[in-house]
């Protein structure tokens, strides 16, 4: 590799809910050194028991080092482990209160479904804000005129960023682009093989490390083609291979399915962000290619007649 390797540094200063603390574990503990990992299982499972502790006393427990408490508790989220110790002992108070258990960090079992929609949409809300609040508009500006200029785009993702990446993909080719989703990792690769400079490739992946995006990524940036990530971990594996990063928010996090919720969220408001600088780029050519598209669907849209 001949491109800069850049330093990547995460998170905004906000640390998360004390509910949300068990899906952060969850999410941050691939990328944690085993004995952070015995200092966020512990801390988890026992929040209570830890609040109690104090740095010395969690990193005897967990026989690691008071350093490396620290260091779990910033990772975490948290400017300290003073506020670590706060949220340990809300999520503790909040355990013992009996309120239902929480199907996400906000939503209990036992919630109406009217308060579930409040509270879905109030966290969409706070994922897209979070969102936009933290993306580089360098690096985004940067990836549209790679996108814009690129004699074709290639986009990776699995499982929700997959919808994702074909959003992307059904977005360009209607401005005249010429863009593929690959969702099957080997064609995936065999297909990032025929890149070269000139062309880009974004890959999309929440937790950047998903091996299945990350290889084609990598195949791409060897052959010269712009390398473009969309993750929520812009300190992981997949930057290296990353000419462009763009972040997304990975604040708050759903108990059922950590990732898929919030991550696709904000997701799609980058690769919104994304399609509209493109097409003020190549207005020109965008908004003929538009029009044409709606014009070749809109019997589609008419009302039949019986």
């Amino acid at each position: 590799m001949t491109r800069d390797v850049k330093e990547i540094f995460i998170g905004d200063g906000t640390p998360p809910a004390p509910a949300a603390l068990a899906a952060k574990v969850r999410t941050l503990a691939p990328s944690m050194t085993r004995s952070m990992q015995r200092v966020a299982e512990a801390v988890a499972q026992d929040p209570a028991g830890c609040a109690a502790l104090t740095v010395t006393g969690l990193a005897e427990l967990t026989g690691t080092s008071e350093a490396t408490v620290v260091r779990t508790a910033r990772l975490l989220g948290y400017p300290g482990y003073r506020d670590l110790r706060l949220a340990l002992a809300g999520l503790a108070a909040q355990q013992q209160s009996g309120r239902a258990p929480a199907v996400t960090a906000d939503i209990a079992v036992d919630d109406p479904i009217a308060d579930v929609v409040a509270k879905l949409a109030y966290d969409e809300q706070q994922t897209l804000a979070d969102t936009a609040a933290a993306l580089d508009t360098v690096q985004l500006g940067a990836a549209v005129t790679a996108l814009a200029q690129a004699r074709r785009v290639d986009i990776y993702g699995v499982g929700a960023s997959s919808l994702v990446g074909q959003d992307l993909a059904q977005k360009l080719l209607r401005i005249g682009l010429i863009a593929h989703a690959h969702t099957d990792p080997h064609l995936a690769v065999t297909n990032a093989v025929q890149l070269r400079s000139g062309d880009a490739a974004v890959a999309i992946t929440h937790s950047g490390s998903t091996g299945d995006v990350i290889e084609p990524l990598r195949v791409a940036f060897d052959r010269g083609a712009t390398t473009i990530a969309i993750t929520g971990r812009p300190d992981g594996p997949v930057s290296q291979y990353a000419d462009h990063i763009l972040t997304t928010s990975t604040a708050r996090e759903s108990e059922l399915r950590p990732a898929a919720m919030s991550s696709r969220t904000s997701q799609l408001l980058v690769v919104d962000c994304l399609f509209i600088g493109i097409a003020q780029r190549t207005y020109e050519t965008a908004a003929p290619a538009l029009a044409a598209s709606y014009e070749a669907l809109a019997h589609r849209h008419s009302p039949r007649t019986r």
